[in-house]
């Protein structure tokens, strides 16, 4: 009987620096854009941060774009290498932008080119990076969660750093530099593109020694079916093709009536609907198979409210960390901005920890199936809201309290996340069919572009003096009434997706 390997594939460690480079890029831009918008470009709040939700709501719309562009036409790879390539124009964009602040109107049209470019490339890059990741592995390799826990190490190694050199650089207190802190973003993307380059053809190999991500994932299945003799796929009835785009179409004025003519979050919402539905009436899909990919549409959808709570970072915790935090560490005053790197380092310290615990859980079959995995995940993320709403309970406005509640929220969501979202990457990964793996990737990262729209509606509830605010007939006055709201909503998602983790395990048909 052969002996399972230990070790990871060398491609596993290439895709980490790689997505390693990218994440420091995406990050460190992250780290000081809407401090650019309303420190130089001068434009309020209110609008910054509408830019700042339609932006991260949009990077992870385009990843159906590029999976599906990977599946059917050019594959993985190639769509990687061109989504690098748009990050480093969209990088230096945002930099000529910063370049030319003074120049009001020149300045937002540079930015806009930069973000569509951003948004774009990231299209490409991500779900294809993600899903080739499954690849270098067999099928049923139980080192599958533990090779995307690892993943997400690189990923966050880039995320810790980049808001600290991009912040130093750039937010300094002088409007003129924050055109440095975006330079260093556009120079690492063009690192990561070249190393990305020169080393793909070595190192992404499967482990029977063929090239990866060459072929697009439709013609290599139609391939394997003819060699086989299996019956060919059929191909998507343009009826039925008709059908969703026309659904679409509907849902998105109704959308866009609900929501008082906000066009982008017409478009998030109408697609979180159709685009599954498109993907799971394909009529070549097996019973099991559709069985699958109900599972990935079921756990995506109690992800949205993880990820709405979570991405209160880039957000609502931002103000709280700038507003009511005391950031004063013997005698220096930490900028509000690097709080953001409190995640990702906690990430690149627990995250061999949990591991190692999938490995050694899996080893004695006592590894939590996905579902379950995600539902604790979301329990996390409640009680760190719990730990700062108790931190927070009784404190005026103005009054700043200890940055320990900050950064013991960041700690639980960290496990948490590490719970989740890592997980949910092997378990796409695990649950697809292969002729639509970077399709269903670019599904798991819609849910995630529903949870940033939605997270920017929810921080907008983050209490104001002299402003009355109401969620679902509940005034919200305080601090404390508006972290109760995370609490309350992320509780109620881990204990209804607990109830329904032994369904969901039937549905995978084997697969944990």
């Amino acid at each position: 009987m052969p002996v399972a390997p230990q070790s990871h594939p060398k491609g596993l460690y290439f895709i980490f620096v790689t997505g390693m480079s990218e994440r420091f890029s995406y990050y460190g831009m992250r780290a000081i854009f809407t401090l650019y918008l309303i420190n130089a470009l001068m434009l309020d709040k209110e609008f910054a941060s509408a830019i700042y939700g339609n932006y991260t709501g949009l990077v992870y719309l385009t990843p159906l774009i590029g999976g599906y562009v990977a599946d059917r036409y050019i594959g993985m790879r190639r769509s990687i290498f061109w989504g690098a390539l748009l990050m480093v124009l969209g990088q230096f964009l945002m930099f000529f932008s910063a370049l030319n602040f003074e120049n009001v109107e020149l300045a937002k049209w540079l930015m806009y080119g930069g973000l569509g470019s951003l948004i774009f490339g990231n299209g490409f890059f991500k779900p294809n990076l993600s899903s080739i990741v499954g690849r270098l592995y067999e099928p049923g390799d139980k080192r599958l969660d533990s090779a995307y826990t690892i993943f997400y190490m690189g990923v966050n190694f880039g995320a810790f750093m980049a808001p600290l050199l991009c912040g130093y650089l750039g937010d300094t207190g002088n409007p003129a530099d924050f055109k440095w802190g975006f330079l260093a973003a556009a120079i690492t993307m063009v690192l990561s593109l070249v190393f990305y380059a020169a080393k793909n053809d070595r190192y992404l190999v499967a482990p029977n020694g063929e090239a990866i991500g060459i072929i697009p994932a439709q013609k290599a299945e139609s391939r394997n079916a003819e060699g086989t003799g299996d019956k060919p796929k059929q191909k998507l009835n343009v009826w039925q093709l008709a059908l969703w785009i026309a659904g679409g179409v509907v849902l998105f004025f109704l959308f866009l009536k609900g929501f008082g003519g906000d066009v982008i979050g017409a478009v998030i919402y109408s697609a979180c609907i159709v685009v599954p539905g498109f993907v799971i009436s394909d009529p070549s899909l097996t019973k099991i198979e559709r069985h699958r990919i109900l599972v990935i549409y079921i756990i995506a959808f109690f992800v949205i409210f993880f990820w709405a709570a979570f991405e209160q970072a880039g957000i609502s915790l931002t103000y709280f960390a700038e507003e009511q935090t005391n950031r004063n560490v013997l005698g220096w005053t930490m900028p509000a901005s690097w709080f953001q790197s409190f995640n990702a380092v906690f990430v690149v310290l627990l995250a061999p920890l949990f591991s190692t615990l999938w490995i050694k859980l899996g080893q004695k079959n006592r590894d939590p199936a996905s579902p379950t995995k995600q539902a604790i995940g979301l329990f996390l993320l409640s009680l760190g809201y719990l730990l700062i709403a108790i931190g927070v309970k009784n404190v005026a406005p103005g009054v700043k309290v200890s940055m320990l509640w900050l950064t013991g929220l960041y700690f639980i969501h960290t496990m948490g996340e590490l719970t989740l979202s890592p997980i949910g990457l092997s378990m796409v990964n695990k649950l697809s069919p292969v002729r639509f793996a970077s399709l269903l990737m670019g599904v798991w990262y819609l849910s995630m572009a529903t949870a940033n729209k939605f997270a920017g509606t929810l921080s907008s509830l983050y209490p104001e003096a002299g402003k009355t605010k109401m969620f679902l007939g509940f005034e919200i006055s305080t601090l404390f009434d508006f972290f109760m709201i995370f609490v309350v909503m992320s509780v109620f998602a881990s204990v209804v997706l607990f109830v329904l983790s032994k369904t969901l395990q039937k549905l995978m048909h084997g697969i944990r």
